[in-house]
């Protein structure tokens, strides 16, 4: 089988194009560093298979970042039949200068120019044929996200059997004889957009307006979702329970009481607002809006000694903090990727976020305007997050992660149209099936751990007491009660279950209990005590605490060391805990 190597910029639609060719679905953004791994795929074709790979965005044959790295490493090895450099039709100046650099090394070269259609809304016109003559190679024209130009790119493949010539041409040669620019079309909306959307006065404002916007929006339209699937596990249960009437308590107690129960609440109160918050995020990703984002708070990152790219990866983070740690390898400096994986768990992930919404909509949901103070209560949780990392990174860049700061040049992508269907599929495809297999894998053999402990008795007091009764006088330094610490603890497999532990503990009848409306379960909090205190430093808690199970890991594979894994797990925990510490005494004094 023939091993095809996609290359290119970054922001020119490689992955678009390697999902085109393969039918695999890469998850595709409009930012630099998305893919930062060697994604690989079958092209099928006339009776024949190709493997191809997507390698990841780089700008030259001299590598600066890690996945630059691993791009140039497997360009150079040799194990390509075939490589496929794809170029920006609207920025090609720049991105020849790869083009003919990877032509002067090879001779098995294809050239893809795509986004030819957003060129000629440019007022950009590429001469393909003088292209081809220039690079000495075969030139294909594509609109990928149209499909258009992938059955030639496929033809391309396929025939092709003979070594091309090396280019001789430098790149500011071949792009003054092969593109024609009308410059009153080129000076576009771009710039007019950027003009706002960067400025000094209104870039951040719009940022936390977006921000708060987006978390509105999915805290309003969670509510209807969560309450169906609540209703639809609530009659599955019922079925259930009618037909296992007859089997043991214990094994009946166990797979419905224990894993069952547990699952559904995951995935009911859980799933929702994931389903809603990630379609909107990804829509301002594929808008091109993050790298402006980055651009906007660069000067911040300067100030902690940290690179502006932490962004990107803090965005991942809000997804999955082991996605985020991944996406590290953008970072160029060893130290500034080992604070930008330390702090990444100070953004909250699937399961925290959820938590979080869950908690301010119970003590903060009342009067007026509910949804909007919610959103309002979100968006400072995650901003305070924002500032944590910021602190995090000051200290860690002075203390043990000492060194200089790095300089990199951020792309600021074309504005481009997202494409609804797209996302919809991808968000359904990478978030909620990601969700549901962490709940079915993560969440209900936990179910079962849970159930077991506290049914399991030693003189008439579960085990589950025992742990809770040994770290309640430490948690309430903390505004919490044991209990509570206990279920962050045994959440370290996924922090989806961290509140679902808590209420199985509450219950006292050694299960969860079914809610009708948040207004119940509020109803089970305050009933054990809990106050705006100890939602407040729950809140905080689930924010700043040790990453889950499967983020240590990717830290581990990631770092390669035992001691930064360590590290990673300390940080947060110990600022969480100072945090907690510190809110739980001052709200005592003022109140």
């Amino acid at each position: 089988m023939k091993k095809i190597l996609l290359v290119g910029n970054p922001n020119t639609g490689k992955s678009t194009i390697f999902n085109a060719l393969t039918g695999k679905h890469q998850h595709t953004g409009n930012w630099s560093g998305k893919t930062v791994g060697n994604a690989s795929g079958i092209m099928k074709y006339k009776g024949r298979e190709f493997e191809i790979i997507d390698l990841p965005g780089i700008y030259s044959v001299n590598p600066m970042s890690e996945d630059e790295r691993q791009a140039v490493d497997c360009l150079k090895s040799g194990i390509a039949n075939l490589i496929v450099v794809v170029l920006d039709a609207t920025c090609l100046e720049r991105n020849l200068i790869l083009a003919s650099e990877i032509s002067k090394m090879c001779t098995n070269v294809i050239v893809c120019v795509n986004l030819i259609d957003e060129a000629e809304k440019k007022g950009i016109t590429i001469d393909i044929d003088k292209l081809s003559e220039m690079l000495k190679t075969k030139v294909i024209p594509a609109k990928a996200r149209k499909g258009i130009g992938i059955d030639e790119l496929k033809e391309a493949i396929y025939s092709s059997n003979t070594k091309c010539s090396r280019c001789c041409c430098s790149a500011d040669c071949i792009y003054k004889n092969c593109v024609y620019s009308n410059s009153s079309v080129t000076e576009n909306r771009d710039r007019k957009i950027d003009k706002i959307l960067t400025s000094r006065v209104f870039g951040i404002p719009i940022m936390l307006f977006m921000l708060c916007c987006i978390l509105w929006i999915t805290i309003w339209g969670a509510n209807y979702p969560s309450g169906l699937l609540s209703s639809f596990f609530s009659r599955i249960e019922k079925l259930l329970l009618y037909y296992f009437a007859d089997s043991p308590i214990f094994v009946k107690g166990l797979l419905i009481e224990g894993v069952f129960r547990t699952l559904s609440w995951v995935v009911a109160v859980m799933l929702p607002p994931m389903a809603i918050f990630f379609p909107l995020f990804t829509i301002l990703e594929d808008l091109g809006y993050l790298p402006r984002i980055a651009f906007n708070l660069d000067h911040i990152f300067k100030k902690v000694n940290a690179h502006s790219k932490m962004i990107l990866s803090m965005c991942m983070g809000l997804g999955c903090n082991a996605a985020g740690v991944i996406s590290t390898r953008i970072i160029e400096s060893r130290k500034e990727r080992l604070i930008a994986v330390i702090t990444n768990n100070f953004m909250p992930c699937n399961g925290r976020f959820s938590s979080l919404i869950m908690l301010a909509a119970v003590f903060i949901s009342g009067g007026m305007f509910a949804s909007i103070k919610v959103a309002l209560a979100v968006t400072a949780a995650i901003l305070s997050g924002v500032l944590i990392t910021f602190i995090v990174s000051y200290v860690l860049s002075n203390t043990i992660l000492k060194g200089e700061q790095s300089s990199f040049i951020l792309e600021l992508p074309p504005y481009r149209m997202p494409q609804p269907i797209a996302i919809i599929r991808r968000s359904i495809r990478e978030r909620i099936v990601y969700v549901l297999f962490r709940a079915v894998v993560v969440a209900a053999p936990a179910g079962a751990l849970i159930w077991l402990l506290q049914n399991v008795t030693v003189n008439d007091i579960t085990l589950l007491s025992y742990i809770a009764g040994f770290l309640d006088p430490f948690a309430q330094l903390m505004g919490m009660d044991g209990y509570l610490l206990t279920a962050f603890i045994i959440g370290l497999p996924a922090n989806e279950i961290v509140i679902p532990i808590v209420l199985m503990c509450y219950t006292g009848n050694s299960s969860l209990i079914e809610f009708n409306s948040l207004s119940e379960l509020g109803i089970l909090l305050r009933a054990h005590n809990w106050t705006y205190i100890t939602a407040i430093c729950a809140m905080i808690f689930s924010l700043n605490h040790f990453p889950c199970a499967t983020t240590l890991l990717t830290i581990k594979k990631e770092t390669g060391s035992l001691k930064w894994t360590v590290v990673s797990f300390l940080v947060p925990t110990v600022v969480g805990i100072m945090l907690c510490m510190l809110a739980n005494a001052f709200f005592h004094i003022i109140i």
